[in-house]
């Protein structure tokens, strides 16, 4: 049965803390006791979807964003406190470091009680079995992933482990992690099936294709360039499953298109049955009829290059400040909501949205309007209901971040050329609308040096991937937030001067890692020594 389509129930509790509520539907049931659960037939695909409903948030997936340099919020509770962790005034009882701990582990002791139980299903087909295992295991890796991004070092935990277990358990080293996700990765990779191999009913399911691009990005975020340009070729070669780039890049996240053809992973929703509301929080107020909590920063909108290939402030790119809107990357219009720009409401309606001062309800100078005069586009769902509850699926990896992977990896190891860069810039340029030569031809970049060129993927990947929870991991890794994270965070500019909206700080001698949550150190000493500067 397909995924998605399964009712609502809460999700189980993690070992060493609350994991928090998701809306899921299944089991283990509170009526059952363990063992009456796991001897229904029914048994391992109801916990099987409890492990994919609860393999990420979407609360965290939108409001990652406001915790880089892309956008603000204007929440102190959205995200977890996401505006507290920006301004640099936060620690291990934070609600979204202590959550964010809770959350993965919760999902790995899901994980492992299918794989300690699967095998008491009755009449459970092997085939089945082993598939179900190797999904359940890529959502194991996948927790880890994100754990040890955030924490460093981690509890291993590769089994079901006891209540008294769970206070005892130490944190193993970032390096041990990571190994055992590739290694995790590797075998799920050869038992999954490839994503044409799902029938209808069973689209969404994780894949080959998705197990080898979550390795390849473990090994990009590592900085093992050649080891990730390797399996990136195998992805973009189609041994893993036939991926390709959706001819219109707005359409990519339109609920029409949903499971397109660039699609690797995302997490499922369906209207009415499993929805999320988180764009009630960033389309225009007018729109979303709540305080706007996240949104866009200057700094965002200036990263969008012209028409012509050229950074706004390079000699020759023709950016004017009286119409600064124009002749830009068209990818600038479909992701971002600025002053003028042309919106379809839920209705039907084309309106155009005014955000400079004293305009109207939409404006920089509302209170419950945008702070810095500028709202997400991308991931807007006219179909959702009257109170913006949309069944709008998530897109956790998709084709288009292999091709910027590939490129970012051949740009590190200096081994860009012209056959690399039409595979994976060009390609993307184009996809998105681009059509002046001197944006889309190798050519016009070959001498730019290979520093130049590095800054140059970066920037296409912050344009390509805003609003898909990426910005704040690339900051992070490349090793820049503390010189995209100090300071002010600036909005549209009014008059002569742009809006300073928000104070930013980040301490590279702590940030870099969140500290172990305290309530669990609390709990279980072992997990200490916390990371350095907590």
């Amino acid at each position: 049965m397909r995924i998605r389509k399964y009712s609502l129930i809460v999700m189980g509790v993690l070992l060493l803390g609350s994991a928090g509520c998701k809306k899921l539907d299944l089991g283990p049931s509170y009526q059952d006791t363990d063992l009456t659960f796991w001897q229904k037939p029914e048994a391992a695909a109801q916990s099987l979807n409890n492990c994919y409903a609860g393999m990420y948030s979407d609360d965290y997936f939108f409001f990652n964003e406001s915790l880089s340099d892309n956008a603000f919020c204007s929440s102190p509770v959205n995200g977890g406190a996401v505006q507290s962790i920006a301004a640099g005034s936060y620690d291990g009882r934070t609600n979204r470091v202590a959550g964010e701990w809770a959350f993965h582990y919760g999902g790995i002791r899901n994980v492992n009680n299918l794989l300690a139980n699967i095998d008491k299903v009755p009449n459970l087909a092997a085939d089945l079995k082993a598939r179900y295992q190797a999904e359940a295991r890529f959502i194991r890796a996948f927790h880890y992933f994100h754990l040890i991004n955030w924490y460093g070092n981690v509890p291993l935990i590769k089994d079901e482990i006891s209540y008294d277990e769970s206070f005892n358990i130490a944190r193993s080293p970032k390096a041990d992690v990571v190994s055992y996700i590739l290694s995790e990765l590797d075998e799920v990779t050869a038992l999954l099936p490839l994503r044409s191999a799902y029938p209808e009913t069973d689209k969404g399911r994780i894949s080959k294709g998705a197990a080898a691009a979550l390795k390849a990005k473990l090994l990009l975020y590592e900085s093992r360039w050649a080891d990730a340009a390797t399996v990136l070729e195998g992805i973009m070669g189609g041994t893993y499953g036939t991926y390709t780039l959706y001819p219109s890049f707005s359409g990519i996240f339109q609920p029409e298109n949903e499971n397109n053809s660039e699609v690797m992973l995302d997490l499922e929703f369906v209207p009415v049955q499993r929805t999320q509301s988180m764009q009630r929080f960033f389309i225009p107020f007018t729109e979303g009829t709540l305080i706007t909590g996240m949104a866009p920063s200057q700094s965002l909108v200036d990263d969008f290059i012209m028409a012509n290939g050229k950074g706004i402030n390079e000699s020759g790119s023709g950016y004017n400040e009286n119409t600064p809107f124009a002749q830009r990357d068209p990818r600038l219009e479909a992701t971002i909501i600025h002053d003028g720009s042309s919106f379809v409401t839920k209705r039907g309606e084309t309106v155009t949205i005014r955000t400079a001062p004293g305009t109207g309800d939409n404006a920089v100078d509302k209170a419950d309007a945008s702070p810095t005069g500028y709202y997400f586009r991308k991931y807007y769902d006219r179909t959702a209901d009257g109170n913006n509850n949309s069944g709008l699926n998530l897109i956790l990896i998709r084709y288009t971040d292999v091709l910027l992977m590939y490129a970012e990896a051949k740009a590190m190891l200096n081994q860009m050329n012209e056959d690399v860069w039409n595979k994976t810039i060009k390609a993307i340029r184009q996809r998105a609308g681009f059509t002046d030569p001197a944006a889309l031809n190798y050519a016009n970049y070959a001498a730019i040096g290979n520093a130049t060129m590095i800054n140059l993927v970066r920037r296409e990947r912050r344009s390509e991937m805003a609003l898909e929870s990426s910005r704040i991991f690339d900051i992070r890794r490349w090793k820049i937030a503390e010189t995209v994270l100090n300071g002010t965070l600036y909005g549209m500019k009014v008059g002569n001067t742009n809006l300073a909206v928000n104070r930013r700080v980040f301490d590279a001698g702590k940030h870099y890692l969140w500290p172990v949550p305290q309530a669990d150190i609390e709990m279980n000493k072992n997990l200490l020594p916390n990371n350095s500067g907590w």
